[in-house]
C-alpha cells in the first residue's frame, strides 16, 4: 500500500488510532525506538497486559503495526506501508511533554535492565504489598 492511494476506510482506522492516547503514546515509542515488547511498553506507559496487548492488536488490525516473533518474545514496530503518515503526524507531537516523559522513561529503562527488571516483577507482584511478616516468638517475648 503506498501513502498516496489509501483508501477512505484506512483513513479512518489512523485518525481513530490517533484519537486514543493510549494508541498515540504506543505509536511514538514505536516510532522513537523502532521496536518493543509488550513488557517495555507496559513498565513505560503504567498500563497493564491487557490494555497494552488490546492496543497493540488494535493497531495492528488498523494497518499500523507490524509483528515478528522470536522465541517467546513478540516484537512491535510500525508497518512500513504506514510509517510514513505516522511519522508525519507524530512530529507534529514531537514535544509533547507527556510523549517526552515516555521516552525518557523508556531510555532510562533501557540504560538500566536490572532495574526494569525489577520494577516489572514488583509491579506484577499480587500479594500484600503492606503486610508484615509474622514476628517470631523470641521477638514478641522480649517485652
Amino acid at each position: 500500500m503506498h501513502l498516496k492511494h489509501f483508501t477512505v476506510a484506512f483513513g479512518q482506522q489512523i485518525f481513530k488510532a490517533f484519537g486514543d492516547e493510549s494508541r498515540v503514546r504506543i505509536l511514538h515509542l514505536l516510532w522513537r525506538n523502532r521496536e518493543m515488547v509488550v513488557a517495555d511498553l507496559e513498565q513505560v506507559l503504567d498500563f497493564t497486559q491487557t490494555k497494552t496487548s488490546r492496543q497493540l492488536a488494535y493497531l495492528k488490525n488498523a494497518g499500523l503495526v507490524s509483528v515478528r516473533r522470536l522465541d517467546n518474545w513478540m516484537f512491535y514496530s510500525l508497518k512500513d506501508e504506514a510509517a510514513a503518515l505516522v511519522l508525519q503526524l507524530l512530529e507534529f507531537m514531537a514535544r509533547d511533554p507527556l510523549l517526552l516523559r515516555d521516552q525518557r522513561n523508556y531510555q532510562t529503562l533501557w540504560s538500566n535492565r536490572e532495574l526494569a527488571a525489577y520494577k516489572l516483577q514488583n509491579r506484577h507482584w499480587t500479594g500484600g504489598a503492606h503486610r508484615r511478616r509474622p514476628r517470631s516468638i523470641s521477638s514478641n517475648s522480649a517485652s
